[in-house]
């Protein structure tokens, strides 16, 4: 199994150098045929939402069908793939930033009852309560 870095995702979707992103293909290509042969942790899919949302201005349903992509691809592994997919569902109907949606999905999985938060819009999510 090999991890992925934040960058190597980044070069995949947004093909802004394409040297780059040809390498980042060639590595998927390599592993297509070996499931969960590519690893991506959480934090590196929390990384990839903010960077396409922040500094490649992508709109939320780009930033969904990536995260989706990664969901149904067979040779990536994600960290919580359970969790992903609730954040992803919160993400798509919420309003509310995907790294919040999976900080709260996680507590969920983790047996938490709720999240506790100082922020007003991630306090809209169920399982969250605002301070």
């Amino acid at each position: 199994m090999i991890a992925l870095d934040t960058n190597v995702l980044v070069r995949l979707v947004t093909r802004d150098d394409e040297a780059q992103a040809l390498r980042a293909k060639a590595v998927f290509d390599a592993c297509g045929s070996k499931d969960g042969e590519l690893f991506v942790a959480d934090i590196v899919l929390v990384e990839l939402c903010w960077t396409l949302e922040r500094s490649y201005r992508l709109d939320r349903s780009d930033i969904a069908n990536t995260v989706r992509a990664l969901l149904d691809n067979a040779t990536v592994k994600l960290e919580s793939p359970a969790a992903v997919r609730d954040a992803l569902a919160n993400y798509e109907t919420a309003g509310i930033g995907f790294p919040d949606c999976l900080v709260v999905a996680k507590a969920l999985h983790a047996g938490c009852s709720h999240t506790r938060t100082f922020d007003r819009r991630m306090a809209a999510l169920p399982g969250v309560e605002q301070l």
